[in-house]
């Protein structure tokens, strides 16, 4: 079933913001999709009556030749052409430190976030970050020190709210915790690892905090690397993409259950396997709006699709077996 196109803002926990259903992922921008289609799918996004943009300082690190910025600095030059800052909710990360790990080697320190906010306020050219997430945690730096230079960027203006990527149930329940102990906004939002292939990765223990909580859910990963869009059904189909070589683990019993299932309930409800796996993950409880990310506007217009596709209840049913079978 089919409902209005136009999508309806939810509110993204306890940050002030609210955001449309689905958000997009910004990884692309300046990798795998050029400046001028980057521009293209901003463009057609906001059109639409999409509005949050996820980003991050390290995106694409990983590329050969770059070094990381390149995703927030495509960002930086449409926000500049278009005239649409205000239009939009700019998201975007920092503090992991690529090539090492993130856990343990001080990436959100004070005197790091804060070289992390003006070298991304300067590439994004804006004057406020309207969502800064910790990319991970850092247990190497004591968790007064990160929230309480979250909170002075907020108090300064160049912030607006403030959350946390990658960490585990007992790490956020811990800064909850000393935030409240310091009479300090604690985290107010999340983004965590969780799709229709792994929701344990999220459910039940980050999910409950989140709830009990009221902190605004946006997970990555919602489309497992691109392999709950049906585009990789063998061997051969991992050459199709850059970002191929992170599927193969999908490729099993379990992961063709899943998509046997998305391709039976998008046949009968007229949407593709990716729409049916986005709205699937729009339907669950704690997640405000899942994130995907597009190289083409043809690509970007299928996923916006997800927002106006409503799952039945057998569906939902059958969505909710597949995912949780063991193989």
């Amino acid at each position: 079933m089919l409902k209005d196109p136009t999508p309806t803002l939810r509110p993204l926990g306890r940050s002030g913001l609210a955001t449309a259903p689905l958000v997009l992922g910004g990884n692309v921008f300046g990798w795998t999709c050029d400046e001028r289609t980057s521009f293209s799918v901003l463009d057609a996004f906001v059109d639409a009556g999409f509005n949050t943009i996820d980003t991050a300082d390290m995106y694409s690190r990983w590329a050969p030749g770059h070094a990381g910025g390149e995703s927030e600095t495509v960002i930086g030059n449409w926000l500049k052409a278009s005239g649409r800052r205000d239009q939009v909710v700019i998201a975007t990360k920092c503090g992991f430190l690529f090539g090492e790990n993130p856990t343990a080697k001080g990436g959100l320190t004070a005197a790091k976030i804060r070289r992390a906010v003006e070298d991304s306020l300067r590439r994004l050219q804006i004057d406020v970050i309207d969502l800064y997430q910790a990319h991970g945690d850092d247990s190497a730096t004591p968790l007064e020190e990160t929230l309480s230079t979250f909170v002075a960027l907020q108090a300064e203006g160049k912030v607006r709210a403030f959350g946390a990527s990658q960490i585990t149930p007992e790490r956020l329940t811990e800064s909850l915790a000393v935030s409240a102990r310091l009479g300090l906004p604690g985290f107010q939002t999340l983004q965590p690892w969780f799709n229709l292939l792994e929701r344990a990765r999220f459910e039940p223990a980050l999910r409950d905090v989140c709830l009990t909580n009221n902190l605004g859910v946006i997970n990555y990963f919602g489309l497992a690397r691109g392999f709950l869009t049906g585009k990789y059904r063998n061997e051969a189909d991992l050459s199709k993409s850059v970002r191929g070589g992170g599927v193969g683990d999908y490729m099993n019993e379990r992961g063709f259950a899943a998509l046997a299932v998305l391709d039976e309930v998008g046949a009968r409800l007229g949407a593709t396997p990716a729409q049916v796996a986005l709205a699937w993950q729009m339907a669950q409880p704690g997640i405000t709006a899942p994130i995907a990310s597009a190289t083409s506007v043809v690509q970007l217009q299928e996923l916006m699709g997800a927002t106006s596709l409503v799952l039945d209840a057998p569906a939902l049913a059958a969505l909710d077996v597949v995912s949780r079978a063991s193989g």
